[in-house]
Formats: C-alpha cells, sequence, structure tokens
C-alpha cells in the first residue's frame, strides 16, 4: 500500500511545530496527510508481523479486559520513528507512549495523535478487525487523518475542507434517514461498571427502533464506516482521544455530525461520542439523552 501521490515537494514538506497556526495551507495538510499515511503503513506491517505468532504473543492487562502487547507498543515506535523524521517538532499524543498526556497537550502546535492498534482484544483473538489510526492536529484542530485496516488493507483518509476517502475514492455518509432502516454501531462500557445501566437502557431504545446494532470493537473503524455510509449512526460513552481523533475527521468530512452526548463539538480528548448522518445523529442524540 502506498501514500496518495503527490509532487517531491509535497513529499519532502516539513512542518514546524513551533511556527504551525490554524491557517495550515492546502500544502500543509497534504503533506501532514501523507505523513500519517506513512505511519499508519509503517505500523501496519508492525502489527502483521505479530499477527504471524499469536500463540505466543504476550498479553499484559492495564486495566480490567483491557490488554496490551508487544504489537502494540512495536507499532506505536515504528509511527514515532517516521513522524519525527519528518515532523521533529511534533508532539505525539499516542495510547501507548504518552497515555497521561494532558488535552492541553492538543491546543498547541502540531500534534498526531496516535492509535497504533485499535481493536487490540479483537487482534489478540485472531478476529480480523483492527486498525491503525492516525490524526494531525494543528492548534487543537484536526487537519488530517488516516485510519487504515490492518486485516483488510483498506485505507480510510480525510483532510480538512477536502473531504474523505475510501482506497482513493470519495466518500459520503449515508442518506438513510428513518431509524427503522437503520444500521448502528455502539461499543460496549467493558472498563467502566458505573456506566452499564446508563448504557443498556440506549441500547435497548437503539435496539427495538432501529434495523439492527453492531459492536465489533474497534471504534476508528466503525467512525470509519460511518463515514463511508455502512453505518448510519455510532454512539459510545467514553472514549480515549486515540480512539476518536482520525475518525470524527472522517465523519464530518464525509458529511456528517459529530458531538458527544450532551450535544457539543467534542474534544480531542476522553469524552463521549455520537456520530452519524445529520438526520440519524439527530435522532440517536435525542433517544440517548432522552
Amino acid at each position: 500500500m502506498s501514500a496518495p501521490k503527490r509532487s517531491q515537494a509535497n513529499a519532502n514538506h516539513a512542518i514546524d511545530a513551533t511556527n504551525v497556526t490554524l491557517r495550515a495551507t492546502a500544502a500543509d495538510r497534504r503533506a501532514l496527510l501523507a505523513t500519517c499515511v506513512a505511519a499508519a503503513v509503517k505500523g501496519a506491517d508492525e502489527v502483521r508481523a505479530h499477527a504471524q505468532n499469536l500463540s505466543t504473543l504476550r498479553w499484559e492487562e492495564k486495566s480490567r479486559a483491557d490488554y496490551v502487547s508487544a504489537a502494540d507498543r512495536d507499532s506505536e515506535h515504528a509511527i514515532r520513528d517516521l513522524v519525527l523524521s519528518r515532523h521533529k517538532d511534533a508532539v505525539i499524543l499516542g495510547e501507548e507512549l504518552s497515555p497521561e498526556a494532558s488535552a492541553e497537550t492538543l491546543k498547541h502546535g502540531l500534534v498526531f495523535v496516535v492509535d497504533p492498534l485499535d481493536g487490540t482484544t479483537n487482534f489478540l483473538h485472531g478476529f480480523p478487525w483492527y486498525a491503525v489510526s492516525i490524526a494531525a492536529a494543528i492548534d487543537g484542530t484536526l487537519v488530517a487523518g488516516v485510519v487504515l485496516n490492518v486485516a483488510t488493507g483498506d485505507l480510510f483518509t480525510a483532510v480538512e475542507g477536502n473531504g474523505s476517502r475510501l482506497n482513493g475514492q470519495p466518500i459520503h455518509v449515508s442518506s438513510i434517514e428513518e431509524p427503522i432502516k437503520a444500521l448502528l454501531a455502539t461499543g460496549f462500557p467493558f472498563k467502566r461498571g458505573d456506566q452499564v445501566d446508563d448504557y443498556l437502557r440506549g441500547f435497548g431504545d437503539a435496539m427495538r427502533q432501529a434495523a439492527g446494532v453492531r459492536r465489533v470493537g474497534s471504534a476508528a473503524l466503525d467512525l470509519s464506516d460511518v463515514a463511508c455510509g455502512r453505518y448510519e449512526a455510532f454512539w459510545e460513552l467514553m472514549l480515549a482521544p486515540w480512539d476518536l481523533a482520525a475518525g470524527v475527521l472522517l465523519v464530518r468530512e464525509a458529511g456528517g455530525i459529530v458531538t458527544d452526548i450532551a450535544g457539543a463539538p467534542p474534544p480531542i480528548a476522553h469524552t463521549s461520542i455520537v456520530a452519524g448522518n445529520p438526520k440519524m445523529q439527530a435522532w440517536l442524540l435525542d433517544l440517548l439523552r432522552g
């Protein structure tokens, strides 16, 4: 898999994180996308290498039912090395290398938000649905994002103001506006027991009114599938910034709406998410809040 075609000037373009502003040029955004794509490919290569040896891969439990392995860490190291080789002053906010970084980190300069393996539990069980997710933000604004489905090779990309794509072809959110025809996606609150009752109420209401609800275990891919119209909407009560950053940009650039459960634009931080095409996002938000 290769990065989108671009001029040599753009390919070699490096942004100095000490001087960036919200007025990034189109060339800046393309260069950042190129970095995200190249880094995602490097990370995916590490994940695939470990996929050949799942039976001997050691699981480490970070918290209840939340695992990490050498695949996650090797992927993130590969991503970090490539990003810093192109943007030496960038900050990297990643699940394994900097999980405790403050949300303030994202408000200034150039930041890459990295999930080196979204869907780790799927990966560890050999369930073929996991991804590398990388987004670039300038002064707190998402400007480029990539979600690479490692198992299938599908590459989702988005650039601020220039739309979303799947394998280079433009994509758009679904046009279905009737809940009874809608396929929804969600994520279970598997780490926080105090959210289960609230979640089950919303899940029950959604299940009774929609055509179906799916939970496949990768928020980055769920958001990507909203962006390309496979799902009409998606919600989760708590996600980390690396789970959602690239996916949020994908949905927005594909014509969709993303808010938190209160209906506000979500921060690139630990937050709830409700995403979908405009009609279905509004319906799902009302249902969950009601």
